[in-house]
């Protein structure tokens, strides 16, 4: 049976910023029952940042916007593949709150804008969630060629098309929370990076070698309810 939709969103105008590490250096992060994806031998650890847009209630006429920026990677998991989550810092203390409470994510506050430049975009942010560890980033990116959906098999699908997303809780308990959304529309694009914490702040080393960078306009997505692997439906709080 599929677990219920619960909350609807955009993620718009969004950066996808890629670096190939090797699997150890994923697996030695992720909570037992979860292991490091891999294509051609590759692990990856992702920064994604974009706004989100009208997040709120399946059904619900308006919702929160706010700018989003996350480090993530691609994981083997009970369910099948998915992305986990080192880190989710927002702009906004309510959607932090609901987002910590309702599906268990690492999310953080912090002081973010996206704004558009000449010919792309700015993302800038500093984390300011109480006992966690600084974490900024300042950078431009700005999309170049043409738009399509990319292809199963090739790299840029197994980065970004991605149905599901697992967490574990402080009893290391591991939950999945399945998401649905049309193909990404992806674009090469350009990213000067002047300032990114994000490695440190979730203490990885800064990899090598330059990133594989896309962008993308954006897709509407739903989130449905999480639940343990087990198959049972966790109670909302």
């Amino acid at each position: 049976m599929n677990a219920p939709s619960l909350l609807e969103m955009r993620w718009a105008d969004v950066l996808f910023a890629h670096w190939g590490v090797e699997p150890a250096v994923v697996d030695a992060k992720l909570p037992d029952g979860l292991s490091a994806d891999t294509y051609e031998g590759d692990a990856y650890l992702g920064v994604v940042g974009f706004r989100m847009a009208s997040i709120r209630p399946r059904g619900a006429p308006v919702g929160l916007s706010f700018p989003e920026l996350n480090l993530r990677t691609y994981v083997d998991g009970p369910d099948g593949p998915g992305i986990y989550f080192f880190n989710l810092d927002a702009d906004d203390r309510l959607g932090v709150t609901l987002a910590r409470r309702l599906f268990r994510l690492p999310y953080y506050r912090a002081e973010m804008d996206v704004t558009e430049t000449a010919d792309g975009f700015r993302l800038r942010s500093a984390r300011t969630h109480p006992g966690a560890p600084l974490a900024g980033f300042d950078a431009t990116y700005r999309p170049t060629g043409e738009s399509s959906e990319p292809d199963p098999g090739t790299l840029e699908h197994f980065l970004t098309e991605r149905y599901r997303f697992y967490v574990a809780d402080d009893s290391h308990r591991v939950y999945v929370g399945p998401v649905d959304h049309p193909p990404w529309p992806l674009q090469g694009a350009v990213l000067e990076i002047r300032e990114n914490d994000l490695f440190a702040a979730n203490g990885f080393e800064e990899p090598a070698g330059e990133p594989l960078v896309h962008y993308s306009p954006g897709v509407d997505v739903e989130a449905s309810v999480l639940r343990p692997v087990d198959g049972s439906i966790l109670h909302r709080p």
